[in-house]
């Protein structure tokens, strides 16, 4: 079994528990991402669209959250989100 299989098949089976925790764990690391990008300044394209990753890969997760949509999709934008905006953090604070 693949550690991405435990992992969604715990997220599976607590997933109406997992919920708040995620959207609160997501947005918290969100927003450092945000700050950290806004620090180094928004004068080139790269710190743009590093921005706007950030910013809506946060609000797909939301909206898949509030959508319904089948727990699978809700996973995956999670670990894309969280992927994304730890890479981001680790760009701009070295």
């Amino acid at each position: 079994m693949t550690l991405y299989t435990k992992y969604y098949n715990e997220f599976h089976d607590k997933y109406t528990m997992y919920i708040p925790l995620t959207i609160i764990l997501q947005s918290c690391i969100g927003s450092i991402a945000a700050m950290y990008i806004l620090m180094t300044g928004l004068d080139t394209i790269s710190s743009l669209i590093q921005l706007f990753l950030c910013v809506i890969l946060c609000m797909f997760y939301n909206a898949a959250i509030l959508a319904q949509l089948r727990d699978k999709w809700v996973f995956n934008m999670l670990v894309m989100s969280l992927v994304f905006n730890i890479s981001f953090i680790i760009i701009n604070a070295v």
